[in-house]
């Protein structure tokens, strides 16, 4: 008798355990499921959102419903309404079409500073990573040299000796991403030099640049498009900083950072001056960066 109750309380045991084990295994598939329909929205809410700022943006570059100049005495500081759905400013001008135009300003310097930073950078990292040796060392030691600087002091530095304006503050900037850029290449690049492929192709001879540029650059490419979402993000809030202390985008051109910083005095009697600058730039980056979490997530395994 006692053996057969110890026969049955193991049995109890047992099952009660597989119980809990197949419970445990349960939630931690609902967990998986819901990470990764997580990712898949990440990913649709970043495309969706980007495509419609980008698209507003370049509508800007066509078209916009007020001249960003044309000063009315007549409808200063005017609330939101039908004629002028962000409202006016100090000066009577239509806030959306100066957002619009300020916006094509800032994504006109983002991607100027990605084609050169990230440009340059990608190059030298792919060449340090895969080669390595002085050249690896020599490189890299110029390139920690430059970005011991933070981008944006580095930035203000070349902006106080070259002066002004749209296409400098779009070159300064994308000399001080140089360095990022190089880096991230270069890990990438180092790992992927050991891999199988990378050998195999050695083996049959296929010149260097085809190795680095056809058969290891597709396969970071999840990696490397998610840096520059992130570099994206950096040059229009760096831009926007820079247009906001009277360094950057310069009149008659219009600047979100600008606007933002004329819009102080008047934060009390219209406070739409402000918000819907920010507001805006606040969306583009939120939909950059998530397009960018969503391309790493879906494409890169995880990484």
């Amino acid at each position: 008798m006692d053996l057969d109750r110890k026969s049955i309380n193991g049995t109890k045991k047992g099952k009660t355990s597989s119980i809990l084990s197949d419970s445990g295994k349960g939630k931690g598939v609902r967990r998986n499921a819901a990470g990764s329909k997580l990712k898949g929205y990440n990913f649709t809410f970043g495309v969706t959102l980007t495509v419609i700022m980008v698209g507003l943006i370049i509508l800007g570059f066509f078209w916009t419903p007020y001249d960003t100049e044309a000063m009315q005495g007549s409808v200063k500081l005017n609330a939101p309404s039908l004629a002028h759905i962000f409202g006016t400013d100090q000066f009577g001008r239509d806030v959306f079409s100066r957002v619009l135009a300020g916006a094509g300003s800032t994504l006109m310097i983002a991607v100027g500073t990605i084609v050169i930073g990230g440009g340059i950078g990608i190059l030298v990292g792919a060449i340090t990573g895969y080669a390595g040796g002085w050249l690896d060392e020599g490189l890299m030691r110029i390139n920690d040299a430059v970005a011991a600087f933070p981008s944006v002091l580095l930035a203000l530095v070349i902006i106080s000796i070259w002066g002004t304006g749209k296409y400098k503050v779009m070159l300064a900037l994308g000399i001080a991403f140089i360095p990022s850029f190089a880096r991230i290449v270069r890990g990438e690049f180092m790992r992927c030099r050991e891999e199988d492929y990378v050998t195999s192709a050695k083996l049959i001879g296929v010149s260097a640049p085809r190795i680095l540029f056809v058969h290891i650059l597709p396969n970071i490419l999840p990696t490397l498009l998610s840096s520059l979402t992130i570099g994206f993000n950096n040059a229009v809030i760096q831009e926007a900083g820079m247009s906001y202390l009277g360094i950057g985008v310069q009149p008659p051109d219009a600047s979100l950072g600008r606007m933002l910083s004329e819009s102080q005095t008047y934060l009390a009697s219209g406070p739409w001056c402000a918000i819907f600058p920010g507001l805006f730039l606040v969306l583009l980056i939120l939909g950059v960066g998530m397009l960018g979490e969503g391309i790493l997530d879906r494409f890169g395994g995880g990484r």
